[in-house]
């Protein structure tokens, strides 16, 4: 049974997103974020608030209550390592595939392929609040957030952070801790875990996403953690546009897992960005549109008096669970 303290900071934590999307709604949506990224006072409640649910509850319970590991950070070890360094790793399975879209596009096709090279994986992980992915050895990690939890986290507005195509490794400053640009195809792993349910509007989940598109190296992957507390398939148009919007960056979905309170999904950066969109064309149906969109954003605030004041009593399914979900167990099993 979660305590009161567990209660108060999940709680915060859906109050302030909350705010963030309702805000939106009203205003420009840049103007919101930006205002929200210089917030300090608040991002600093957040970031504790974050810390503390993870390494005080979240996780402490599923040290107890699991006979196996069960979270969404070795779902994502996991599945990484599947991916590029199985017996036969998915990589090259998903490149003969791509090979024979390409084949029907363009029947005069031919491409020498190179062996993906690779010892750790490169992966950045947008979001990380407290660096969990610096415990596995075989992983290189880059962890950034507006709000580090510890020192190890760089400081980064994903959002604004500049793809310098000339750059060979991070451009950074020491004195602030923080990146100011990329180098273009750089990583092998992107995880953006509960992140595009922080962005307030769907115009900056497509940024984050095309953003990930130019960092990761062909045939990178990225992974994404959402929300989802309702039954399966309650969200599937959602996430089919989902795979429509991506589709049409270059990216071609491999995976999806449909848990207690969360999707989670593997998008493939194609070496060919005709893969991802002859999907688009062959798929398409009459309500996908190229946009991001989440449950929530679906929802109009309610308010209520107490106290002659106007109080948000709003509450969904989706708002639990993005809680729930934050440092929740997520059973994980290798979909075909």
């Amino acid at each position: 049974m979660a305590t009161p303290e567990q209660l108060e900071l999940s709680g915060f934590i859906k109050s302030v997103h909350q705010r963030l999307r309702d805000s939106a709604k009203e205003q420009d949506p840049e103007t919101v974020w930006k205002e929200h990224v210089r917030d300090a006072d608040l991002l600093k409640s957040y970031a504790e608030a974050m810390h503390k649910l993870a390494t005080c509850y979240w996780d402490r319970t599923m040290e107890v209550s699991c006979k196996r590991s069960n979270s969404r950070i070795e779902w994502v070890v996991a599945s990484c390592r599947c991916y590029f360094h199985g017996a036969t790793p998915l990589l090259y399975l998903f490149r003969e595939k791509d090979d024979k879209v390409m084949q029907a596009i363009d029947t005069g096709y031919h491409y020498e392929h190179r062996p993906y090279s690779i010892d750790r994986i490169k992966l950045l992980d947008v979001g990380s609040c407290y660096d969990p992915f610096s415990s596995f050895p075989d992983f290189d990690v880059t962890a950034i957030d507006i709000a580090p939890a510890r020192s190890s986290v760089w400081h980064c507005d994903f959002l604004e952070a500049a793809v310098d195509h000339t750059l060979t490794n991070l451009f950074t400053s020491e004195e602030n801790h923080s990146i100011e640009a990329f180098p273009a195809a750089y990583y092998d792993a992107i995880v953006f875990s509960l992140l595009l349910e922080y962005l307030p509007s769907s115009e900056q989940r497509l940024r984050c996403c095309q953003k990930a598109y130019d960092l990761l190296k062909p045939e990178g992957i990225l992974l994404i953690i959402t929300p989802d507390s309702r039954h399966q398939g309650a969200n599937a148009k959602l996430m089919k546009n989902w795979r429509f919007t991506l589709g049409l960056i270059g990216f071609s979905r491999i995976k999806i897992e449909k848990l207690e309170h969360v999707t989670c999904m593997v998008f493939r950066k194609c070496i060919f960005p005709a893969v991802g969109k002859r999907w688009c064309d062959i798929h398409r149906e009459a309500y996908m549109q190229p946009v991001l969109n989440i449950p929530q954003d679906f929802n109009e605030p309610k308010q209520e008096k107490k106290d002659g004041c106007a109080v948000d009593v709003s509450r969904t399914d989706e708002d639990d669970g993005e809680i729930r979900a934050a440092f929740a167990g997520m059973p994980f099993e290798e979909s075909e």
